[in-house]
C-alpha cells in the first residue's frame, strides 16, 4: 500500500506527554494537529476522526523521546482524515489489536483476542454477514495464540452492543490496551512497533475515508515549522 513520505524540515516541534494547556506548557501530537488545521488549541482537535486521534495521542504518550521525534512530520497526514462510516472504528481498533496479539504478554493476550472478535462481530452486523465470520488476518492470528483464542471465544455468547456504543466505548478501550500492551512488550523495540502502527493506520485511513494517495498531505512550510519549533522548546 503506498505511504506518503512527509516532508522533513531541518527544524521540527518537540512533542511531550500528556495534555497541555497551551504550547508554553509543551505540545502533544494531536494539540499540533489542531493548530496546524487552524483549531482552538486542543487534542481533541474536530479535523481528525476521533478513534485515529485516541491512537494518536495514545502512541504519543507511550514511546520515549526518541521515537515521539519521528512522529512529529506526520501531523499533517491527520489533518482532514475523518468520516461517517461506521466500520472505521472497528478497522482502525482490528489494526491496533493485530499488533499487539502477537507481542504482549500472555496476560494481555486474552484481551487482544476478545477485542479482535469484537470488532470481527461489529462489522458482521454493519455489513450483514453471518455473526461468526472471521477475516482471514483476524483468523490467522488468533491461530497462532490458541490458549488466548480459545479464551476469548467464551465471550461470544456475550452481547455486543450497537455501532455507536462500539465506537464511544470499545473501539477506544480496544486501542488504548493494545498500545499499553505493545509498550510493555518484551521485545526489542516496542517503540519502532508503536510508530509502525500509527503510520500503517494513517495510510489506511486514507484510503477508507477516500483520500487520493496520488495527493499530497497538508503542505507545512518550513517557517511554519520553525515557528512551532519555537513553540514547543523552552528557551
Amino acid at each position: 500500500m503506498p505511504q506518503s513520505t512527509p516532508h522533513t524540515p531541518d527544524m521540527m516541534p518537540v512533542l511531550s506527554r500528556g495534555k497541555h494547556r497551551n504550547p508554553k506548557k509543551g505540545a502533544c501530537f494531536m494539540e499540533l494537529a489542531s493548530y496546524l488545521a487552524g483549531e482552538p488549541w486542543s487534542d481533541h482537535p474536530s479535523c481528525t476522526h476521533s478513534l485515529l486521534a485516541s491512537l494518536a495521542r495514545d502512541v504519543n504518550d507511550h514511546v520515549g523521546d526518541d521515537a515521539r521525534s519521528r512522529l512529529a512530520p506526520h501531523i499533517p497526514e491527520v489533518i482532514g482524515l475523518k468520516g461517517d462510516d461506521p466500520r472505521v472504528d472497528a478497522w482502525i481498533a482490528r489494526e491496533a489489536a493485530l499488533a499487539a496479539l502477537p507481542v504482549t504478554a500472555s496476560e494481555r493476550q486474552g484481551v487482544a483476542a476478545v477485542g479482535l472478535l469484537r470488532c470481527e462481530r461489529m462489522l458482521n452486523q454493519i455489513e450483514g454477514r453471518d455473526r461468526h465470520h472471521v477475516d482471514p488476518r483476524t483468523a490467522a492470528a488468533l491461530d497462532a495464540v490458541p490458549h488466548a483464542r480459545d479464551w476469548a471465544r467464551g465471550f461470544t455468547a456475550l452481547g455486543w452492543g450497537s455501532a455507536s456504543s462500539f465506537a464511544k466505548r470499545s473501539a477506544p478501550a480496544i486501542v488504548h490496551s493494545a498500545v499499553s500492551g505493545i509498550a510493555s512488550a518484551a521485545v526489542s523495540s516496542p517503540d519502532d512497533l508503536l510508530v509502525d502502527l500509527l503510520e500503517r493506520t494513517v495510510a489506511l485511513c486514507r484510503v477508507w475515508f477516500g483520500v487520493d494517495t496520488g495527493v499530497d498531505t497538508v503542505a507545512v512550510p518550513d517557517a511554519t515549522w520553525q515557528q512551532l519549533r519555537s513553540l514547543t522548546v523552552r528557551p
